[in-house]
């Protein structure tokens, strides 16, 4: 069976759905440059299911980014996942949003002469924080999902030993410190819902589903609201 399933991406700021029928993307609607996804999300759902030619009761499941990254979009883009899986009563596969922009990068690579390399999907944090993990060429996990502060030793040592491609919206800020090495490559593809296809397809392929009730985006620090400030108080 060539199954249907519709992607949401809303970890960053950009706000992206996808559509696929088996290996092949056959829907996609995108908007980068904003935090508009209660905005954009529904109607580009709607839109991707025109592209294919579907509605919400054709579809086999839906792939949901689950993190990290925004709070506020992953909350969007977890919830909305739900009620359309819950509505047509099919499955929901979590895909993290750092295997996502690893699988993008991978596919856009074309420099054979600097393979095989490690992949390094970097989220923008906060200052010279990223959320970031490690995969092989084949996307095989090399590590856990953590927080770094990146400077010149962060990757000295993995560096020292690999070709590392760095990627995502947290890579350019670390571009500068990274780039005098040798061995590090970097990559600007810009994060969709596409490359979720994978992870996605092979998630349903074992019956991989989340529980549609209690399942939570990953937001790997706890969110913390900033304190209201009144103007002319202290």
């Amino acid at each position: 069976m060539n199954p249907t399933i519709l992607y949401i991406e809303t970890a960053t700021d950009v706000c992206s759905v996808a559509l696929s029928r088996g290996a092949e993307v056959i829907g996609l609607k995108e908007e980068a440059g904003g935090n508009n996804h209660a905005k954009h999300l529904l109607p580009f759902v709607d839109e991707v299911l025109k592209q294919g030619g579907c509605t919400v009761s054709d579809l086999n499941g839906v792939a949901v980014s689950v993190g990290p990254g925004s709070y506020t979009g992953l909350r969007i883009g977890v919830s909305t996942a739900k009620g359309i899986a819950y509505t047509a009563g099919i499955p929901v596969m979590a895909v993290g949003t750092l295997e996502s922009i690893a699988q993008g990068a991978r596919e856009s690579w074309t420099d054979a002469s600097a393979e095989p390399l490690q992949i390094v999907p970097m989220l923008d944090a906060r200052r010279m924080e990223v959320f970031t993990t490690r995969y092989s060429f084949d996307m095989q996990s090399l590590e856990e999902v953590s927080a770094k502060i990146v400077d010149e030793n962060t990757f000295a040592e993995l560096l020292s030993e690999h070709k590392m491609l760095f990627c995502g919206n947290g890579m350019p800020k670390c571009r500068e410190i990274l780039s005098a090495n040798s061995n590090a490559f970097f990559t600007e593809v810009p994060v969709s819902a596409k490359n979720m296809l994978p992870a996605a397809l092979r998630k349903w392929q074992n019956s991989d589903f989340e529980n549609v009730a209690y399942f939570e985006p990953f937001y790997l620090k706890e969110y913390v609201a900033a304190k209201p400030v009144v103007k002319g108080l202290r």
